[in-house]
């Protein structure tokens, strides 16, 4: 399999887990062609042209052409220098980490703009999120300034390791799996909830090593309500959704991870808070990517926070 074809593939999934949904992400697709066609000879210079085939700008091949035939590939959730050395020492042809890199890493505000539109089909209107996403994804955007996001990707070029990361694809997924689980179960209680993450392998091994699921706002015997998978979308919104969220009637939010503001502003608006666990999480979107590579023949290792668990 070449790595082009593995890089198209994530997208694929991507698009098809989309909580957007694919026809949403394929006009926006088009949408950003016709910008670019309007562009001028120095502004495209400057465009980021696989934006127009790609709609995650955190997902990239970060040191390769795409060309290259892949037999063996070791990934994990956060890569650096290290990892690229341990990697390369142990002859992997690929290196593929989850967590942005590079470009992937700067491109990381863009892909928040999901969560605009994401936040429609729980019943909050476009204006309201456009405008509080806003805000959020200008902080996020400023926090990357001063940032050495290109260190592992000038070591893998260095090494001539062959280096991609795939984000958003990978969260999509995990956000599709869950969320038709937690539809299909309607868990009534918090306590429930948890039962119901455990019985996931990647949630019950990181139970077993000391970070499994939690409870952030709320109690075991807390009623869930009707209940939020909150797993995509680059990283954690507007702390400020809280309220639009407990307007919508939502009772539960179940996330990776959330900062303590956001804990302030769910306790505040009486929101329930189960954290799944951020490792855990991406390990299962991650892993429904590369069941996807080893049904081809590709040998896949595990290291660096990744809980392989393979469903097929």
């Amino acid at each position: 399999m070449k790595l082009k074809e593995i890089y198209e593939l994530f997208i694929s999934i991507g698009i098809k887990n989309d909580p957007r949904g694919e026809k949403e992400v394929n006009e926006l697709l088009n949408e950003r062609k016709k910008d670019y066609e309007k562009l001028s000879d120095e502004e495209k210079e400057y465009f980021d042209r696989e934006t127009l085939t790609n709609p995650y700008g955190d997902t990239r091949i970060l040191y390769g052409t795409g060309e290259e035939e892949i037999k063996s590939v070791i990934v994990g959730i956060d890569v650096d220098t290290g990892e690229i050395i341990l990697g390369k020492n142990l002859g992997f042809d690929l290196i593929f980490s989850h967590h942005p890199r590079g470009v992937a890493f700067l491109n990381l505000p863009d892909v928040m703009k999901l969560q605009e539109d994401a936040l429609i089909h729980h019943g909050i209107p476009i204006n309201i999120s456009q405008k509080m996403m806003a805000k959020r994804i200008s902080e996020v955007d400023r926090s990357l300034t001063p940032q050495n996001v290109y260190r592992a990707v000038d070591s893998a070029r260095i090494l001539k390791q062959l280096f991609m990361c795939c984000h958003t694809p990978a969260d999509n997924s995990v956000q599709h799996f869950l969320t038709d689980l937690f539809n299909k179960e309607k868990p009534k209680y918090l306590k429930e909830v948890i039962d119901l993450l455990l019985a996931i392998p990647e949630y019950k091994q990181a139970k077993k090593m000391g970070f499994g699921p939690k409870i952030f706002s709320g109690d075991l015997k807390s009623k869930a309500g009707k209940v939020v998978i909150d797993m995509t979308g680059g990283t954690e919104g507007a702390k400020e959704l809280m309220k639009k969220y407990a307007d919508a009637g939502i009772g539960t939010i179940v996330g990776m991870h959330f900062s303590e503001e956001h804990k302030k502003e769910a306790e505040e608006n009486y929101i329930n808070l189960v954290v799944a666990g951020h490792m855990s999480s991406d390990s299962i979107g991650v892993n429904l990517l590369l069941d996807e590579v080893e049904k081809v023949g590709v040998k896949v290792e595990s290291f660096s926070g990744l809980i392989r668990i393979k469903r097929s």
